[in-house]
């Protein structure tokens, strides 16, 4: 199960009507078949009953053995109760020994990232 804590932040000036942005740098350590750290640049929409977030985070880790980095753009969707989440890894972004990885993520509940993966061939 990955920890994260946040870092920095930013928020603009209150708008006069509409949702509140803000934009948040987390820093997580995962553990487990993914041993490492990300560090995620996040950008977030909070309304009156929904909010969503868009982040393109970097992670540096093992996977099952592999050693490296790459870039999963990853976001979430909360219509009152009713929430989604979605990410891919960046094609092509993968370095080292995880060069090729491929795959999808999403975090079913907070601080928990599933990431089905798999390796091609490395570009």
């Amino acid at each position: 199960m990955p920890t994260a804590s946040c870092c920095n932040s930013s928020n603009g000036p209150a708008p006069a009507e509409g949702p509140k942005q803000t934009k948040v740098v987390i820093r997580k350590t995962y553990r487990g078949a993914l041993e490492g750290t990300g560090v995620a640049e996040v950008l977030t929409a909070q309304a009156a009953a929904g909010a969503g977030y868009v982040a393109s985070e970097r992670v540096d880790a093992t996977l099952d053995g592999r050693k490296g980095t790459f870039v999963i753009q990853h976001g979430g969707l909360a219509d009152g109760e009713d929430q989604s989440t979605f990410g891919t890894a960046v094609p092509h972004s993968g370095t080292a020994d995880l060069a090729g990885l491929s795959g999808r993520a999403t975090e079913a509940s907070h601080g928990v990232l599933t990431l089905a993966y798999t390796f091609g061939e490395p570009s």
